[in-house]
C-alpha cells in the first residue's frame, strides 16, 4: 500500500490546472493579515500614536537598528526586505499554534521560496553598492583557484538557510501530531507554548543570517 510522503503537499483546491496547496492559502491570509495591520497602524499617522502605530513603530525601530548593527551601515535600502522578511516569518511560523492551520515554513516549498529570495537579494544589493565588476572580483578572493569554492559556497549557505528552517518547523510539527496521537489534546499545551519560542527563534535566526549575508556583499567582507 502506497503512503503519502510527509512533506507533501496539501492541496486545497485548483486554479485551474494550478494546485493550490493549503501552505499557499495560509500564506495569502497571512499576507492580508500584515497589510490590514500596516494599515489600521499608518493609515493616520500622528504625532500622539495609538497603540497600534506606537506598537508597529517600535518593532520597525528594533529591526533597522538590528540591521545597522549587523551590516555597518544605513538600514534604509535593506529594511523593506528583512522587515518583511521578519514579519512574514513570525506570523507563518506561529501560525502553527491555531487549529486547524498548518505553518507555510513546515513545507519545503516555502523557505526554499524565501532562501532563493535572499539568494538573488544578496546578489543584488552586492552589485548595487559595489558595481558589477568590483562584486564579482570578490569570488576570486584570495586566489583565482578558489573561485570554484567561493561560489559552491554561496549555493552551500542558501541551501542550508532553506533546510535549517524546514527542518526545524517540520520536526516541530511531527512532535505536535505525535503528542496529540499519544496524550489527547490537553498535554500538548506546553507544546503548543514551546513552539511559540521555536517559530520566534526560527523567524530571528533565518532573518538575521540573511542580513549577515546583505552585509558582507555590500561591503566586501569574507562570511
Amino acid at each position: 500500500m502506497m503512503h503519502e510522503s510527509p512533506i507533501a503537499a496539501d492541496i486545497w483546491f485548483h486554479l485551474g490546472p494550478v494546485p493550490i496547496s493549503t501552505a499557499v492559502v495560509t500564506t495569502w491570509a497571512i499576507i492580508c493579515l500584515l497589510v490590514l495591520i500596516s494599515w489600521l497602524g499608518m493609515r493616520r499617522p500622528q504625532v500622539h500614536p495609538s497603540r497600534l502605530q506606537m506598537m508597529l513603530e517600535i518593532v520597525v525601530e528594533a529591526i533597522a537598528t538590528q540591521i545597522e548593527q549587523v551590516v555597518g551601515r544605513n538600514s534604509q535600502p535593506y529594511l523593506p526586505l528583512l522587515a518583511t522578511l521578519f514579519l512574514y516569518l513570525v506570523f507563518a511560523n506561529l501560525s502553527a499554534v491555531v487549529p486547524g492551520a498548518k505553518p507555510p515554513t513546515g513545507h519545503v516549498e516555502t523557505p526554499a521560496a524565501l532562501a532563493a529570495i535572499v539568494f538573488l537579494s544578496v546578489h543584488y544589493f552586492g552589485v548595487r553598492t559595489q558595481g558589477l565588476r568590483s562584486y564579482l572580483a570578490h569570488y576570486t578572493r584570495p586566489n583565482l583557484l578558489l573561485l570554484p569554492l567561493n561560489v559552491l559556497s554561496e549555493v552551500t549557505r542558501t541551501f542550508s538557510l532553506m533546510v535549517r528552517l524546514f527542518g526545524n518547523m517540520m520536526s516541530h510539527e511531527f512532535m505536535l501530531a505525535i503528542v496529540a496521537f499519544l496524550a489527547g489534546l490537553l498535554l500538548p499545551i506546553p507544546f503548543l507554548l514551546l513552539g511559540v519560542l521555536i517559530g520566534l527563534i526560527q523567524a530571528y535566526i533565518f532573518t538575521i543570517l540573511a542580513t549577515v549575508f546583505v552585509g558582507a556583499a555590500v561591503t566586501g567582507r569574507e562570511n
